[in-house]
């Protein structure tokens, strides 16, 4: 399975307008070579550089196993769970200082989970365990300022 966005390379910069200095808009995304058997997918975006902990950017869940593209600045199909601002949906790249690594983590699951619309990283992953057919992961890197 892969993940990859046309906006920016893997491991290369995220432009500043799917940031907070930007129109903080989800990049576009792709999905390929999802295996077979697929039922959901799980899309998870944390910045594990953050001061603080793991900071969670965006996470949905229950998205059709069917996917293959997620538009710029739109929302998958499927069931959004809530990141570290509280809020559901896309939060930017927004470090404090320095460079921050953007992991834009895709699983393949044999299952839908069952979890209400608001669950956090913790929760879908908690769920998701024992399920996940694949996993892949884009990383981006972003320097407010730059």
């Amino acid at each position: 399975m892969l993940v990859r966005s046309p906006a920016f390379s893997h491991e290369g910069v995220v432009p500043a307008k799917y940031t907070c200095d930007g129109e903080d808009v989800s990049p576009p995304i792709a999905i390929e070579q999802v295996p077979a058997g697929t039922v959901s997918l799980v899309l998870i975006v944390d910045d594990p550089d953050a001061p603080g902990g793991t900071w969670d950017h965006w996470v949905v869940f229950n998205m059709p196993g069917t996917l293959s593209r997620i538009g710029e600045g739109s929302e998958p199909e499927g069931v959004r769970g809530v990141n570290s601002w509280g809020r559901l949906g896309y939060g930017g790249p927004c470090p404090p200082a320095g460079e921050h690594r953007y992991l834009f983590k895709v699983y393949a699951l044999d299952t839908m989970l069952r979890l209400a619309p608001g669950a956090t990283k913790a929760e879908v992953e908690g769920v998701m365990e024992g399920h996940v057919l694949e996993r892949t992961t884009l990383v981006g890197r972003y320097a407010r300022g730059t």
